[in-house]
């Protein structure tokens, strides 16, 4: 047993086993961390789906779940996806912004040669 318990295993109120799936994952100075993501997913769900992945790839499956999990508290209806929306509107305005400052430049460039042609 581990004298100091994970976040996960404090907040389940549980012992700590030497091989706890979530210890390397949700230290115990950072218990939000592991708060949220049980809020969202419960603690079985997210154990299964960590066992299910290469030891190589949880630790970005976590990232990624603790994420989603706050996207999901801070907006229920639409989680990450309502930020993926906001930057794809910002991405199009951005690139309608540029096309626009293209076609002025362009306008500007053609008038600029057009009055050095007309004073040869």
């Amino acid at each position: 047993m581990n004298p100091k318990r994970c976040a996960a295993c404090k907040y389940l109120r549980r012992r700590c086993p030497k091989d706890c799936i979530f210890a390397p994952y949700f230290p115990p100075n950072d218990p939000a961390k592991f708060a949220c993501i049980h809020r969202i997913y419960g603690a079985g769900n997210v154990s299964k789906m960590l066992q299910q992945l290469p030891e190589q790839t949880r630790a970005e499956a976590v990232e990624s779940l603790c994420f989603e999990a706050k996207c999901r508290v801070d907006d229920p209806v639409y989680g990450c996806v309502g930020i993926i929306h906001l930057l794809q509107t910002q991405i199009q305005n951005a690139q309608n912004e540029l096309a626009k400052t293209q076609a002025e430049v362009a306008v500007a460039q053609t008038n600029l040669s057009q009055t050095q042609n007309s004073d040869f």
